[in-house]
Protein backbone atom coordinates (compact mmCIF):
# COMPACT_ATOMS: atom_id res chain seq x y z
CA UNK A 1 0.00 0.00 0.00
CA UNK A 2 1.54 3.62 -0.98
CA UNK A 3 2.25 5.99 1.37
CA UNK A 4 2.39 9.69 0.81
CA UNK A 5 4.20 12.33 3.18
CA UNK A 6 2.45 15.83 4.09
CA UNK A 7 4.54 18.62 4.62
CA UNK A 8 2.60 22.10 6.20
CA UNK A 9 4.54 24.74 6.68
CA UNK A 10 3.79 27.87 9.18
CA UNK A 11 4.56 30.87 9.93
CA UNK A 12 6.68 30.08 13.14
CA UNK A 13 7.89 26.30 11.83
CA UNK A 14 7.26 23.30 9.86
CA UNK A 15 5.97 20.33 11.03
CA UNK A 16 6.20 17.08 8.52
CA UNK A 17 3.51 14.64 8.95
CA UNK A 18 5.47 11.35 9.12
CA UNK A 19 4.22 8.64 6.40
CA UNK A 20 1.29 6.36 7.38
CA UNK A 21 2.54 3.44 9.22
CA UNK A 22 3.12 0.32 6.59
CA UNK A 23 0.46 -3.22 7.42
CA UNK A 24 2.37 -5.50 9.93
CA UNK A 25 4.27 -8.78 8.21
CA UNK A 26 1.56 -11.42 8.01
CA UNK A 27 2.12 -14.33 10.34
CA UNK A 28 2.70 -17.91 9.94
CA UNK A 29 -1.00 -18.66 10.65
CA UNK A 30 -1.91 -16.27 7.90
CA UNK A 31 0.52 -17.11 5.22
CA UNK A 32 -0.27 -20.65 5.71
CA UNK A 33 -3.90 -20.03 5.12
CA UNK A 34 -3.33 -18.13 1.81
CA UNK A 35 -1.47 -21.43 0.75
CA UNK A 36 -3.06 -24.24 -0.68
CA UNK A 37 -3.08 -27.28 1.50
CA UNK A 38 -0.90 -29.51 -0.76
CA UNK A 39 1.80 -27.51 -0.41
CA UNK A 40 1.46 -27.51 3.12
CA UNK A 41 1.33 -31.25 3.99
CA UNK A 42 4.04 -33.37 3.07
CA UNK A 43 3.79 -36.13 0.15
CA UNK A 44 3.37 -39.49 1.59
CA UNK A 45 6.19 -41.56 0.93
CA UNK A 46 7.60 -44.51 1.81
CA UNK A 47 10.86 -44.09 4.14
CA UNK A 48 14.07 -44.30 2.16
CA UNK A 49 14.97 -47.32 4.60
CA UNK A 50 11.45 -49.24 3.17
CA UNK A 51 12.43 -48.56 -0.20
CA UNK A 52 16.46 -49.68 -0.01
CA UNK A 53 15.08 -53.02 1.50
CA UNK A 54 12.41 -53.50 -0.72
CA UNK A 55 14.88 -52.63 -3.90
CA UNK A 56 17.38 -55.61 -2.26
CA UNK A 57 14.82 -57.95 -2.09
CA UNK A 58 13.73 -57.41 -5.75
CA UNK A 59 17.25 -57.18 -7.16
CA UNK A 60 17.81 -60.31 -4.89
CA UNK A 61 14.90 -61.99 -6.87
CA UNK A 62 16.43 -61.08 -10.19
CA UNK A 63 19.87 -62.60 -9.64
CA UNK A 64 18.17 -65.59 -8.03
CA UNK A 65 15.84 -65.95 -10.89
CA UNK A 66 18.18 -64.83 -13.94
CA UNK A 67 21.19 -65.73 -13.13
CA UNK A 68 20.95 -69.27 -10.90
CA UNK A 69 19.13 -70.45 -14.24
CA UNK A 70 22.20 -69.66 -16.30
CA UNK A 71 24.35 -70.71 -13.18
CA UNK A 72 23.12 -73.87 -13.18
CA UNK A 73 23.42 -74.72 -16.95
CA UNK A 74 26.27 -77.33 -16.20
CA UNK A 75 23.23 -79.43 -15.39
CA UNK A 76 21.95 -79.19 -19.08
CA UNK A 77 25.73 -79.12 -20.16
CA UNK A 78 25.80 -82.55 -18.51
CA UNK A 79 22.55 -83.88 -20.59
CA UNK A 80 23.02 -82.49 -23.95
CA UNK A 81 26.39 -84.09 -23.65
CA UNK A 82 25.15 -87.37 -23.29
CA UNK A 83 22.42 -86.84 -25.84
CA UNK A 84 25.34 -86.27 -28.45
CA UNK A 85 27.16 -89.20 -26.88
CA UNK A 86 24.02 -91.53 -27.54
CA UNK A 87 22.37 -90.39 -30.73
CA UNK A 88 22.09 -92.58 -33.52
CA UNK A 89 20.70 -91.89 -37.15
CA UNK A 90 17.41 -94.13 -36.08
CA UNK A 91 17.08 -92.05 -32.93
CA UNK A 92 18.94 -89.06 -33.97
CA UNK A 93 19.33 -85.69 -31.15
CA UNK A 94 19.49 -82.38 -31.63
CA UNK A 95 23.34 -82.48 -30.44
CA UNK A 96 24.40 -84.99 -33.06
CA UNK A 97 28.48 -84.81 -33.55
CA UNK A 98 28.40 -81.82 -31.14
CA UNK A 99 31.61 -81.27 -28.88
CA UNK A 100 31.75 -80.24 -25.48
CA UNK A 101 32.87 -77.68 -26.59
CA UNK A 102 30.00 -76.84 -28.96
CA UNK A 103 27.53 -77.11 -26.80
CA UNK A 104 28.41 -75.22 -24.26
CA UNK A 105 28.69 -72.60 -26.50
CA UNK A 106 24.89 -72.56 -25.31
CA UNK A 107 25.45 -71.75 -22.03
CA UNK A 108 28.22 -69.21 -22.41
CA UNK A 109 26.32 -67.26 -24.83
CA UNK A 110 23.98 -66.99 -21.79
CA UNK A 111 26.07 -65.29 -19.53
CA UNK A 112 27.93 -63.74 -22.23
CA UNK A 113 25.80 -61.62 -23.45
CA UNK A 114 23.92 -61.05 -19.62
CA UNK A 115 26.71 -58.56 -19.19
CA UNK A 116 27.87 -57.40 -23.10
CA UNK A 117 24.86 -55.87 -23.63
CA UNK A 118 25.19 -54.01 -20.25
CA UNK A 119 25.94 -50.57 -21.63
CA UNK A 120 22.74 -50.88 -23.60
CA UNK A 121 20.68 -52.08 -20.37
CA UNK A 122 22.33 -49.09 -18.46
CA UNK A 123 21.02 -46.44 -21.15
CA UNK A 124 17.84 -47.47 -21.20
CA UNK A 125 17.11 -47.49 -17.29
CA UNK A 126 18.46 -44.39 -17.18
CA UNK A 127 15.91 -43.12 -20.56
CA UNK A 128 12.77 -44.68 -19.04
CA UNK A 129 13.60 -46.48 -16.28
CA UNK A 130 14.68 -49.63 -14.85
CA UNK A 131 11.17 -51.01 -14.25
CA UNK A 132 10.73 -51.02 -18.14
CA UNK A 133 14.00 -52.46 -19.22
CA UNK A 134 13.29 -54.98 -16.72
CA UNK A 135 9.75 -56.03 -17.44
CA UNK A 136 11.52 -56.46 -21.29
CA UNK A 137 13.98 -58.37 -19.75
CA UNK A 138 11.17 -60.93 -17.78
CA UNK A 139 9.19 -60.95 -21.77
CA UNK A 140 12.64 -61.97 -23.47
CA UNK A 141 13.90 -64.41 -20.83
CA UNK A 142 10.80 -66.37 -21.28
CA UNK A 143 10.64 -66.48 -24.46
CA UNK A 144 13.96 -68.07 -24.69
CA UNK A 145 13.47 -70.73 -22.90
CA UNK A 146 10.02 -71.54 -24.52
CA UNK A 147 10.84 -71.36 -28.02
CA UNK A 148 14.42 -73.33 -27.05
CA UNK A 149 11.70 -76.27 -25.35
CA UNK A 150 10.93 -76.70 -29.45
CA UNK A 151 14.54 -76.59 -30.63
CA UNK A 152 15.24 -78.99 -32.86
CA UNK A 153 19.07 -78.55 -33.72
CA UNK A 154 21.92 -77.30 -31.87
CA UNK A 155 21.68 -73.91 -34.00
CA UNK A 156 17.67 -73.47 -32.28
CA UNK A 157 18.90 -73.81 -28.78
CA UNK A 158 22.47 -71.67 -29.56
CA UNK A 159 19.79 -69.33 -30.79
CA UNK A 160 17.07 -69.30 -27.89
CA UNK A 161 18.70 -70.82 -25.08
CA UNK A 162 21.72 -68.81 -25.79
CA UNK A 163 21.12 -65.64 -27.30
CA UNK A 164 17.77 -64.97 -26.15
CA UNK A 165 18.17 -66.26 -22.92
CA UNK A 166 21.17 -64.08 -22.35
CA UNK A 167 19.84 -60.71 -23.48
CA UNK A 168 16.70 -61.56 -21.36
CA UNK A 169 18.33 -61.61 -18.40
CA UNK A 170 20.95 -58.64 -19.09
CA UNK A 171 18.15 -56.46 -19.17
CA UNK A 172 17.33 -57.79 -15.75
CA UNK A 173 20.78 -58.33 -14.16
CA UNK A 174 21.91 -55.00 -14.78
CA UNK A 175 19.44 -52.83 -13.28
CA UNK A 176 19.60 -54.90 -10.52
CA UNK A 177 23.63 -54.44 -10.05
CA UNK A 178 23.47 -50.20 -11.08
CA UNK A 179 20.19 -49.62 -9.16
CA UNK A 180 20.97 -50.94 -5.93
CA UNK A 181 24.33 -48.89 -4.84
CA UNK A 182 22.60 -45.88 -5.06
CA UNK A 183 20.71 -46.61 -2.29
CA UNK A 184 23.26 -47.18 0.27
CA UNK A 185 26.50 -45.49 1.73
CA UNK A 186 28.20 -47.23 4.59
CA UNK A 187 26.36 -50.63 4.21
CA UNK A 188 26.61 -50.95 0.40
CA UNK A 189 29.23 -53.99 0.36
CA UNK A 190 26.74 -55.91 2.67
CA UNK A 191 24.05 -54.88 0.66
CA UNK A 192 25.62 -56.03 -2.79
CA UNK A 193 26.17 -58.88 -1.18
CA UNK A 194 23.18 -59.82 -0.22
CA UNK A 195 21.72 -58.95 -3.80
CA UNK A 196 23.86 -60.94 -5.77
CA UNK A 197 24.11 -63.93 -3.41
CA UNK A 198 20.98 -64.28 -5.36
CA UNK A 199 23.35 -66.07 -7.86
CA UNK A 200 24.54 -68.48 -5.68
CA UNK A 201 21.16 -69.33 -3.75
CA UNK A 202 19.41 -69.86 -7.63
CA UNK A 203 22.20 -72.00 -7.92
CA UNK A 204 21.67 -74.12 -5.13
CA UNK A 205 17.54 -74.44 -6.06
CA UNK A 206 17.36 -74.17 -9.64
CA UNK A 207 20.56 -76.74 -10.74
CA UNK A 208 18.09 -80.19 -8.49
CA UNK A 209 14.96 -79.00 -9.79
CA UNK A 210 15.72 -78.79 -13.04
CA UNK A 211 17.46 -82.19 -12.48
CA UNK A 212 14.11 -83.45 -11.58
CA UNK A 213 11.92 -81.82 -13.85
CA UNK A 214 14.24 -83.60 -16.70
CA UNK A 215 13.88 -86.83 -15.20
CA UNK A 216 10.28 -86.63 -14.25
CA UNK A 217 8.94 -85.10 -17.23
CA UNK A 218 11.60 -84.79 -19.92
CA UNK A 219 13.63 -81.53 -20.27
CA UNK A 220 11.75 -80.13 -23.09
CA UNK A 221 8.38 -79.68 -20.92
CA UNK A 222 11.24 -78.66 -17.97
CA UNK A 223 12.05 -75.40 -20.24
CA UNK A 224 8.28 -74.37 -20.82
CA UNK A 225 7.37 -74.62 -16.66
CA UNK A 226 11.06 -72.48 -16.18
CA UNK A 227 9.68 -69.53 -18.86
CA UNK A 228 6.51 -69.65 -16.70
CA UNK A 229 8.12 -69.29 -13.27
CA UNK A 230 11.09 -67.12 -14.45
CA UNK A 231 8.64 -64.81 -16.10
CA UNK A 232 6.42 -64.51 -13.35
CA UNK A 233 9.20 -63.80 -10.73
CA UNK A 234 11.23 -61.49 -12.97
CA UNK A 235 8.24 -59.43 -14.02
CA UNK A 236 6.75 -59.31 -10.36
CA UNK A 237 10.37 -58.03 -9.06
CA UNK A 238 10.21 -55.23 -11.97
CA UNK A 239 7.75 -53.39 -9.85
CA UNK A 240 10.16 -52.30 -7.00
CA UNK A 241 12.99 -51.42 -9.44
CA UNK A 242 13.40 -47.74 -9.16
CA UNK A 243 16.33 -44.78 -8.56
CA UNK A 244 17.42 -43.38 -5.75
CA UNK A 245 16.80 -39.46 -5.46
CA UNK A 246 19.76 -38.56 -5.72
CA UNK A 247 20.31 -40.39 -9.01
CA UNK A 248 17.20 -39.74 -10.27
CA UNK A 249 17.86 -35.94 -10.24
CA UNK A 250 20.98 -36.55 -12.21
CA UNK A 251 19.72 -38.67 -15.07
CA UNK A 252 17.16 -35.79 -15.35
CA UNK A 253 19.05 -33.04 -15.49
CA UNK A 254 21.12 -35.10 -17.96
CA UNK A 255 18.65 -35.77 -20.36
CA UNK A 256 17.01 -32.55 -19.93
CA UNK A 257 15.94 -31.00 -23.63
CA UNK A 258 16.29 -35.34 -25.12
CA UNK A 259 13.67 -36.31 -27.00
CA UNK A 260 12.96 -39.93 -28.36
CA UNK A 261 15.83 -42.09 -29.23
CA UNK A 262 18.31 -39.28 -28.31
CA UNK A 263 17.40 -40.42 -25.17
CA UNK A 264 19.11 -43.64 -25.19
CA UNK A 265 22.65 -42.76 -25.61
CA UNK A 266 24.97 -44.87 -24.13
CA UNK A 267 26.78 -42.86 -21.44
CA UNK A 268 30.67 -42.82 -22.48
CA UNK A 269 32.91 -42.59 -20.39
CA UNK A 270 35.11 -39.96 -19.24
CA UNK A 271 37.93 -39.79 -21.31
CA UNK A 272 39.92 -38.71 -18.62
CA UNK A 273 39.24 -41.72 -16.58
CA UNK A 274 39.64 -44.36 -19.54
CA UNK A 275 43.37 -43.48 -20.37
CA UNK A 276 44.59 -43.79 -16.61
CA UNK A 277 46.50 -46.74 -15.17
CA UNK A 278 43.44 -47.52 -12.78
CA UNK A 279 40.56 -48.13 -15.20
CA UNK A 280 43.15 -50.11 -17.15
CA UNK A 281 44.51 -52.25 -14.74
CA UNK A 282 40.20 -53.19 -13.60
CA UNK A 283 39.40 -53.20 -16.84
CA UNK A 284 42.32 -56.18 -17.51
CA UNK A 285 41.50 -57.77 -14.54
CA UNK A 286 37.52 -57.81 -14.98
CA UNK A 287 38.74 -59.60 -18.75
CA UNK A 288 40.52 -62.36 -17.18
CA UNK A 289 38.42 -63.75 -14.19
CA UNK A 290 35.55 -63.53 -16.38
CA UNK A 291 37.36 -65.63 -19.01
CA UNK A 292 38.08 -68.18 -15.91
CA UNK A 293 34.94 -67.92 -13.51
CA UNK A 294 32.22 -69.17 -15.78
CA UNK A 295 34.20 -72.46 -16.38
CA UNK A 296 34.13 -74.93 -13.36
CA UNK A 297 30.77 -73.65 -12.79
CA UNK A 298 29.18 -75.07 -16.12
CA UNK A 299 32.34 -78.18 -15.58
CA UNK A 300 31.60 -79.13 -12.01
CA UNK A 301 28.69 -81.71 -13.07
CA UNK A 302 30.86 -83.49 -16.13
CA UNK A 303 34.03 -83.55 -13.92
CA UNK A 304 32.43 -85.28 -11.17
CA UNK A 305 31.20 -87.88 -14.19
CA UNK A 306 35.21 -88.19 -14.20
CA UNK A 307 35.35 -88.84 -10.48
CA UNK A 308 32.93 -91.98 -10.47
CA UNK A 309 30.31 -89.70 -8.98
CA UNK A 310 25.86 -90.04 -10.47
CA UNK A 311 24.45 -87.97 -12.69
CA UNK A 312 22.54 -86.48 -9.61
CA UNK A 313 25.64 -86.11 -7.64
CA UNK A 314 27.16 -83.82 -10.47
CA UNK A 315 24.32 -81.56 -9.65
CA UNK A 316 24.97 -81.71 -5.97
CA UNK A 317 28.02 -80.15 -6.71
CA UNK A 318 26.78 -77.23 -8.47
CA UNK A 319 24.29 -76.64 -5.71
CA UNK A 320 27.40 -77.06 -2.89
CA UNK A 321 29.72 -74.27 -5.27
CA UNK A 322 26.40 -71.92 -5.58
CA UNK A 323 25.41 -72.11 -1.55
CA UNK A 324 28.99 -71.52 -0.47
CA UNK A 325 29.04 -68.33 -2.81
CA UNK A 326 25.79 -67.14 -1.53
CA UNK A 327 27.23 -67.93 1.69
CA UNK A 328 30.16 -65.92 0.98
CA UNK A 329 29.25 -62.88 -0.63
CA UNK A 330 27.08 -61.53 2.19
CA UNK A 331 29.73 -62.39 4.76
CA UNK A 332 32.70 -61.22 2.79
CA UNK A 333 30.48 -58.23 1.36
CA UNK A 334 29.87 -57.24 5.37
CA UNK A 335 33.53 -57.52 5.96
CA UNK A 336 34.09 -55.51 2.91
CA UNK A 337 32.42 -52.37 4.77
CA UNK A 338 35.12 -52.80 7.64
CA UNK A 339 38.46 -53.48 6.29
CA UNK A 340 38.17 -51.89 2.62
CA UNK A 341 36.45 -52.72 -0.35
CA UNK A 342 39.21 -52.93 -2.76
CA UNK A 343 41.20 -55.02 0.20
CA UNK A 344 38.94 -57.01 -0.02
CA UNK A 345 38.63 -57.43 -3.62
CA UNK A 346 42.23 -58.42 -4.06
CA UNK A 347 42.19 -60.67 -1.69
CA UNK A 348 39.30 -62.83 -3.04
CA UNK A 349 40.96 -62.80 -6.23
CA UNK A 350 44.29 -64.09 -5.23
CA UNK A 351 42.51 -67.40 -3.12
CA UNK A 352 40.60 -67.90 -6.38
CA UNK A 353 43.71 -68.45 -7.95
CA UNK A 354 45.20 -70.42 -5.13
CA UNK A 355 41.85 -72.85 -4.92
CA UNK A 356 41.98 -73.52 -9.04
CA UNK A 357 45.89 -74.10 -8.55
CA UNK A 358 46.17 -75.55 -5.35
CA UNK A 359 43.29 -78.02 -5.30
CA UNK A 360 41.46 -78.22 -8.62
CA UNK A 361 44.72 -79.05 -10.37
CA UNK A 362 45.75 -81.70 -7.89
CA UNK A 363 42.32 -83.40 -8.14
CA UNK A 364 42.62 -83.95 -11.83
CA UNK A 365 46.34 -85.40 -11.82
CA UNK A 366 45.06 -87.81 -9.16
CA UNK A 367 41.50 -88.91 -10.73
CA UNK A 368 41.94 -92.51 -10.02
CA UNK A 369 42.23 -92.19 -5.91
CA UNK A 370 39.99 -91.16 -2.97
CA UNK A 371 41.90 -88.02 -2.50
CA UNK A 372 40.74 -87.05 -5.60
CA UNK A 373 37.17 -86.40 -4.52
CA UNK A 374 37.97 -84.68 -1.23
CA UNK A 375 40.18 -82.22 -3.50
CA UNK A 376 37.33 -81.78 -5.77
CA UNK A 377 34.76 -80.87 -2.75
CA UNK A 378 36.77 -78.18 -1.37
CA UNK A 379 37.65 -76.80 -4.43
CA UNK A 380 33.91 -76.33 -4.91
CA UNK A 381 33.04 -75.01 -1.91
CA UNK A 382 36.04 -72.27 -1.58
CA UNK A 383 36.37 -71.37 -5.56
CA UNK A 384 32.10 -70.83 -4.85
CA UNK A 385 33.06 -68.91 -1.59
CA UNK A 386 36.57 -66.38 -3.19
CA UNK A 387 35.29 -66.31 -6.91
CA UNK A 388 31.80 -65.85 -6.28
CA UNK A 389 33.04 -63.07 -4.15
CA UNK A 390 34.38 -61.02 -6.64
CA UNK A 391 31.18 -60.82 -8.43
CA UNK A 392 29.63 -59.05 -5.23
CA UNK A 393 32.56 -56.46 -4.82
CA UNK A 394 33.14 -55.91 -8.63
CA UNK A 395 30.27 -53.09 -8.84
CA UNK A 396 30.76 -51.51 -5.14
CA UNK A 397 35.32 -51.39 -6.15
CA UNK A 398 33.67 -49.20 -9.22
CA UNK A 399 32.20 -46.92 -7.06
CA UNK A 400 34.99 -46.68 -4.80
CA UNK A 401 37.36 -46.33 -7.52
CA UNK A 402 35.67 -43.68 -10.05
CA UNK A 403 32.79 -42.18 -8.03
CA UNK A 404 29.05 -42.31 -8.28
CA UNK A 405 29.02 -39.99 -10.64
CA UNK A 406 30.47 -42.13 -12.95
CA UNK A 407 29.41 -45.12 -12.11
CA UNK A 408 26.88 -45.96 -14.38
CA UNK A 409 29.25 -45.20 -17.55
CA UNK A 410 31.92 -47.21 -16.11
CA UNK A 411 29.81 -49.92 -15.01
CA UNK A 412 28.44 -50.74 -17.99
CA UNK A 413 31.67 -50.28 -20.45
CA UNK A 414 33.68 -52.69 -17.89
CA UNK A 415 30.39 -55.21 -17.60
CA UNK A 416 30.38 -55.30 -21.38
CA UNK A 417 34.10 -56.29 -21.32
CA UNK A 418 33.60 -59.04 -19.12
CA UNK A 419 31.12 -60.01 -21.41
CA UNK A 420 33.58 -60.47 -24.31
CA UNK A 421 36.12 -62.17 -21.39
CA UNK A 422 33.61 -64.96 -20.91
CA UNK A 423 32.76 -65.56 -24.68
CA UNK A 424 36.54 -66.63 -25.38
CA UNK A 425 37.17 -68.50 -21.88
CA UNK A 426 34.34 -70.81 -21.42
CA UNK A 427 34.50 -71.96 -25.28
CA UNK A 428 37.98 -72.32 -25.25
CA UNK A 429 38.30 -74.53 -22.04
CA UNK A 430 35.61 -76.71 -24.14
CA UNK A 431 38.28 -76.86 -26.80
CA UNK A 432 41.07 -77.75 -24.38
CA UNK A 433 38.68 -80.49 -22.76
CA UNK A 434 37.56 -82.17 -26.27
CA UNK A 435 41.81 -82.20 -27.09
CA UNK A 436 43.11 -83.50 -24.47
CA UNK A 437 44.93 -86.74 -24.80
CA UNK A 438 44.89 -90.00 -23.36
CA UNK A 439 42.03 -90.22 -20.31
CA UNK A 440 39.34 -88.19 -19.42
CA UNK A 441 41.25 -86.38 -16.56
CA UNK A 442 44.09 -84.98 -18.60
CA UNK A 443 41.85 -82.48 -20.39
CA UNK A 444 40.69 -81.70 -17.18
CA UNK A 445 44.23 -81.09 -15.98
CA UNK A 446 44.51 -78.29 -18.70
CA UNK A 447 41.49 -76.89 -18.37
CA UNK A 448 42.75 -76.27 -14.53
CA UNK A 449 44.91 -75.06 -15.07
CA UNK A 450 43.88 -72.50 -17.87
CA UNK A 451 41.53 -71.59 -15.04
CA UNK A 452 44.42 -70.73 -12.42
CA UNK A 453 46.74 -69.19 -14.62
CA UNK A 454 43.61 -66.59 -15.47
CA UNK A 455 42.74 -65.87 -11.50
CA UNK A 456 46.60 -65.58 -11.02
CA UNK A 457 46.54 -62.63 -14.18
CA UNK A 458 43.53 -61.59 -12.84
CA UNK A 459 44.73 -61.17 -8.93
CA UNK A 460 48.12 -59.36 -10.45
CA UNK A 461 45.72 -56.50 -12.07
CA UNK A 462 43.54 -56.65 -8.93
CA UNK A 463 46.81 -55.76 -6.59
CA UNK A 464 47.90 -53.16 -9.79
CA UNK A 465 44.34 -51.41 -9.36
CA UNK A 466 45.16 -51.18 -5.12
CA UNK A 467 48.44 -49.51 -5.66
CA UNK A 468 46.88 -46.98 -8.18
CA UNK A 469 44.34 -46.11 -5.88
CA UNK A 470 46.82 -45.04 -2.82
CA UNK A 471 46.53 -41.36 -2.64
CA UNK A 472 51.05 -40.69 -1.58
CA UNK A 473 49.41 -37.71 -0.34
CA UNK A 474 47.24 -39.39 2.87
CA UNK A 475 47.63 -42.85 2.34
CA UNK A 476 45.53 -45.45 4.24
CA UNK A 477 45.03 -48.70 4.36
CA UNK A 478 41.42 -49.30 4.35
CA UNK A 479 40.52 -49.02 0.51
Amino acid sequence: MATTTITQTTSHHEIQLSPYPSQPPPTDIERARSQPIHSILPAIQPSPKLNSILIVAASFTLTFTGCGINFAFGVYQELYQSLADTSTPSNPSPFANASPATIDLIGTLGVSLMTMFAPLAAAGCKAFSPRTITLLGAFLFALGLLLASYATSLTGFLVTQGVLLGIGTCAAYIPAVTVAPGWFDQRRGLAMGVVLAGTGVGGVFWAPVIRLMNDSFGFRNGLRVLAGVGFVLIAGASFAMKWDAATLQRNRVELAGRTGLRRMRIPLVNWHLVRSRKFAAQALGCVLQAAAYYTPIYFFSAYSRVLGYSAASGANFIAMSNAASAVGKVVIGHLADRFGRLNTLAFCTVLSAVTALGLWLPSTLTAGEEKARILFAMFAITYGIFAGAYISLFPIALVELFGVQNFSSVNGVLYMLRGFGSLIGTPTAGALLRDGPGSASMGYEKLSTMVGTLMAGAAVAVLWVRIESVDLRAPRWRA
